[in-house]
């Protein structure tokens, strides 16, 4: 059966005090600062001149661990700050952070396979 009625019933709630900032149910964006920008870029770049350094001393067995470590640094830089992690829900943390943990098992997997094989010595 149709009515000739305006469709009164289907308006859009009114915007309430605890929606008053967001549209509607979305979590407000946090707006960061072109200094903080500044500051993760010279990190990076100070960073980057690091591993250049590093790369050039003989540490021994120990040079794939403080290249590793670096690259961890940095790349937990870029995804907290250029991807804006830092500011997001619990949701992106989780996520976030069982991707970290898979890729350690991942390499944790690797170097055990890499480091028993039997290599020629010549």
């Amino acid at each position: 059966m149709r009515t000739t009625e305006p469709m009164a019933n289907l308006q859009a709630p009114a915007k309430t005090a605890e929606h008053a900032d967001h549209i509607g149910h979305a979590p407000a964006h946090h707006r960061s600062s072109l200094v903080s920008y500044f500051v993760v870029f010279a990190t990076l770049m100070i960073l980057t001149i690091v591993t250049v350094w590093v790369s050039r001393i003989d540490l021994g067995t120990m040079n794939t661990a403080v290249a590793m470590t670096i690259a961890i640094i940095k790349a937990t830089v870029v995804i907290l700050w250029f991807m804006h992690v830092i500011h997001s829900p619990r949701l992106t943390w989780i996520i976030v952070i069982a991707s970290f943990l898979w890729l350690a098992v991942m390499f944790v997997l690797f170097f055990a396979d890499y480091s028993t094989r039997g290599w020629p010595l010549s």
